[in-house]
């Protein structure tokens, strides 16, 4: 007996046992929907759809703001490699509007340090995919998700919530080829690799928000940062010497003017992902818990949503009372974790974004900020719906709203079960 070649391998690994109802079939894959980045992985996956299914591909390009990308080469390296069609869509402006404000106002982190632009910017892409697939007549919708990440949750979960009657395939969880296999496939079938490099030294993903690198030494958790994985923000010690003051204004919690100057929020996150960067704000080297069991550790470098958030939430600090500052940040959590866990279209995430608007019907004001070395913190606030009086905080007047002589009297009230719990606790212990 013969053993089977490459190709053939790769055949039996196309028609892997179904798991889940919306996970196509091989013999009825006719037309798919690829969504396509123009690097190693989605560009070999398209060779390898028409060979493996015998299947014709239209491909999706997605511009979420990530920088200097060349759409019109990765249009065009779409099609030599066989492509019926590729679609380039500008979504900018739909992920600040629809995804991007919506965060802003849940002061939107994951674990304390992720401010979520991947987990953010799947449930968009996978959107525009099965809007794409049915506009093109597919029957499957195709992405190079690993089976190790969080992503494939998020664009399986949308395709099969807003697409059910469209199939999924993912060659990359089930091909078995290691990047080095992908690597000889792409020499084997002309395909040129993103860059013109064949072995990046990071897995990068990146969009108007943020910026996140995995692989190499960061897998080594006892190895520090090397300088060549920062390619957005400066690093802090390379930082300049002055600091800057930066002012954010913001209405119904949506910044809307970066020092004085009125901005869309897509050029207005540009801006302010710009001035971080130069001041080396931004970097975060987080410990994450996936959904899908491991721990990893990722650099992130999130210029732009390390200064917003921080000014968000202040202001909202400001003209909210304690009862709701204390009550919506356990609300933030929830949401956050919902966008992380791939939920976007659970109904829970939009019950939430409706007291999120609620509260933030009053989060008008102005923030300023220090960006220096590395961070970005709070010098100043403004706002006309502040809860806050000077001349009730100053300690140099008295009367009004607020009496001194009032406290002693509320002093005795609000400590009253304390003391009574703790003197029957003693008299406990002194028995």
């Amino acid at each position: 007996m013969t053993e089977p070649s490459q190709t053939e391998v790769h055949q039996i690994a196309a028609a892997p046992a179904r798991t889940a109802s919306y996970e196509a079939d091989p013999a009825e894959v006719r037309r798919v929907l690829l969504l396509y980045s123009g690097g190693l992985d989605t560009s070999v996956m398209l060779k390898w759809i028409q060979d493996e299914y015998g299947a014709e591909v239209v491909c999706l390009t997605v511009n979420l703001g990530q920088p200097g990308e060349d759409y019109a080469a990765v249009r065009d390296k779409a099609l030599k490699l066989g492509a019926v069609d590729c679609h380039v869509v500008d979504a900018r402006e739909e992920f600040a509007r629809d995804f991007l404000a919506p965060a802003i106002k849940a002061n939107a982190l994951y674990g304390g340090g992720y401010p979520l632009f991947t987990a953010l910017g799947r449930p968009l892409i996978a959107k525009l995919a099965v809007d794409y697939a049915r506009q093109a007549g597919c029957d499957t919708i195709a992405h190079g998700c690993t089976g190790k990440g969080n992503d494939q949750v998020r664009i399986e979960t949308t395709i099969a919530t807003l697409g059910p009657e469209l199939k999924v395939i993912a060659p990359v969880r089930s091909w078995q080829m290691g990047r080095e296999e992908e690597i000889a496939y792409a020499r084997e079938h002309g395909i040129p690799v993103k860059g013109g490099t064949e072995s990046a030294p990071y897995s990068i993903d990146d969009n108007l928000w943020g910026r996140s690198s995995e692989g190499r030494w960061i897998e080594d958790l006892t190895h520090a940062p090397e300088d060549d994985v920062f390619q957005l923000v400066t690093r802090p010690e390379q930082a300049p010497d002055e600091p800057e003051l930066v002012t954010l204004e913001f209405e119904r919690g949506v910044p809307v003017a970066l020092d004085g100057t009125r901005l869309g929020l897509v050029e207005l996150l540009e801006r302010v992902g710009a001035l971080g960067a130069k001041h080396g704000v931004g970097i975060v080297d987080h410990i994450e818990d996936r959904i899908v069991g491991l721990k990893v550790r990722d650099i992130y470098e999130v210029p732009a949503a390390a200064i917003v958030l921080p000014a968000h939430q202040e202001l909202e600090h400001l003209v909210g009372t304690i009862h709701q500052n204390q009550f919506k940040t356990g609300l933030d959590q929830k949401w956050g974790y919902l966008v992380y866990a791939g939920l976007w279209w659970e109904p829970l995430r939009s019950d939430l974004d409706a007291y999120m608007e609620a509260v933030n019907a009053q989060v008008t004001g102005t923030i300023g900020l220090k960006l220096y070395r590395g961070s970005a913190r709070v010098v100043t606030r403004e706002s006309p719906n502040a809860v806050y009086d000077a001349t009730l905080a100053s300690f140099a007047e008295s009367g009004g709203l607020f009496s001194q002589t009032a406290s002693p009297g509320f002093i005795e009230l609000w400590s009253l079960q304390s003391r009574m719990a703790h003197q029957l606790r003693r008299r406990d212990e002194d028995a």
